[in-house]
């Protein structure tokens, strides 16, 4: 089982995605895209990457906008599988 991150490693997790910020148990980024379709591209890896590591995210999707929102549902908050994810879906965004 999956350990819940104490807040302080939280928040030294968080420096090394300085685009996610935690609220409510949670981290949570939005990525822009130029349209839907790329929306829709990354959206489509993350769902694949989530379903190999069986750690699936809250994905809202807003035309060109894509919310991701991480918890470990099992641990009760933050686990490492989330800021694993999390990093996945920044170099994804970058590439």
């Amino acid at each position: 089982m999956t350990t819940k991150l104490s807040e302080n490693e939280v928040k030294a997790s968080l420096e090394s995605v300085p685009e996610w910020s935690e609220a409510s148990g949670k981290i949570q980024r939005t990525f822009e895209f130029k349209d839907f379709v790329g929306a829709i591209r990354f959206v489509n890896s993350i769902a694949d990457e989530a379903e190999s590591r069986q750690h699936h995210p809250d994905i809202l999707i807003r035309y060109n906008r894509v919310m991701l929102t991480l918890s470990t549902h099992d641990a009760g908050g933050i686990t490492d599988k989330d800021f694993a994810l999390a990093t996945f879906a920044d170099e994804t965004y970058a590439a």
